[in-house]
């Protein structure tokens, strides 16, 4: 069995992530911490009847890495660094949630999330939890950075079309996610009242923080001679509990068929369980992928080079917690849809 421990249950990803967890075959869940509300329990926090299956809400997790084989770690930007690190030091494995270690350099990160890394010597071996992309590097791996949710959609649409070196100039992503993605924590722009009934960008353009994370990654998977890109990134809040549907623009640099474009595609996720590949023109759509962690790619060429790719993933589970026991599927040598829908 696989000893667990989740810091930070109580946000939404840790709670997802019991959920998922609970019903893995290989999976003994050992403990659960929160900061907010040690001392109780889940029920509490959730409406879920499992008290009598787990153990009270803890507070530090330090005195509790000898008894898990991983810690699964759900806790704010900067604030996981030195969690990681001291799970990392008691020789566990760690997969982290928050951003903390998705990024290769530690400037960079400073820049966008306004912090100093302060582990920096552990961004090297921090491996970037893509197991569609980096399967082999995950089975290895100690330290998994588990990609953002956004990226996730934007990333698995592009990654063929950077590998065939088909990325150049300006690629538009225009992206939609509910409401969850912003987190339990409260703010004016996620309310009920703001939220419902409305439907708003915010950081357009080149703000997001999730930007740099994308261009890196399709940086990587691009080969040498790729012209160079750049992704104008527009995200918006739709006013549905979770779900993330990105419509990317790309021209092209030469004309190539539909066709040969869907063969593209089908090679490089070829015998991917969680890669949904609709049919040429089909659009892909919150239904696609909503409670599963499925990602669902629509390919829609257009006129005078542009293709347009949708992309669907379920902010929480593919694009979180999902793709988190995924990844930890692929690092004990398990099927990787364990557990997983």
């Amino acid at each position: 069995m696989i000893r667990v421990g989740i810091a930070g249950a109580t946000g939404y990803t840790g709670y997802e992530l019991v959920q998922i967890l609970r019903r893995h075959p290989q999976v003994q869940l050992a403990w659960l911490t929160s900061e907010s509300s040690a001392g109780g329990r889940l029920s509490s926090v959730f409406p879920c009847p499992w008290d009598d299956e787990l153990l009270p809400l803890e507070q530090a997790l330090r005195q509790r890495l000898d008894e898990v084989d991983v810690v699964f770690l759900c806790l704010p930007h900067a604030a996981s660094m030195e969690a990681v690190a001291q799970v990392i030091a008691a020789g566990v494995k760690a997969i982290d949630l928050s951003a903390d270690f998705r990024l290769q350099d530690a400037a960079v990160y400073q820049r966008w999330y306004a912090h100093p890394h302060t582990q920096a010597q552990l961004l090297a071996e921090a491996v970037y939890g893509l197991p569609e992309l980096y399967r082999d590097a995950v089975a290895a791996a100690r330290l998994v950075a588990n990609p953002g949710c956004y990226p996730t959609s934007v990333i698995l649409a592009l990654a063929p079309l950077a590998r065939a070196g088909l990325l150049s100039g300006r690629v538009i992503a225009d992206c939609k996610s509910g409401v969850s993605g912003a987190g339990r924590g409260l703010r004016l722009s996620s309310h009920f009242v703001e939220a419902n009934e409305n439907f708003s960008p915010y950081s357009i353009g080149r703000q997001h923080r999730h930007l740099p994370e994308m261009e890196e990654q399709l940086t990587v998977q691009a080969r040498p001679a790729a012209a160079a890109f750049q992704v104008i990134f527009s995200p918006h809040l739709l006013p549905v509990n979770r779900g993330i549907l990105s419509t990317l623009y790309v021209e092209l640099p030469e004309k190539i068929s539909g066709e040969a474009l869907l063969g593209l595609y089908r090679d490089t996720y070829r015998d991917e369980p969680f890669i949904h590949l609709l049919g040429l023109n089909q659009v892909a759509t919150l239904r696609h992928t909503v409670n599963s962690n499925r990602c669902a790619l629509g390919l829609s060429p257009q006129a005078d080079n542009l293709l347009i790719v949708t992309s669907s993933i379920d902010n929480l589970l593919k694009g979180a917690s999902g793709q988190a026991v995924q990844n930890m599927n692929a690092m004990w040598g398990l099927p990787e849809t364990t557990a997983l829908l």
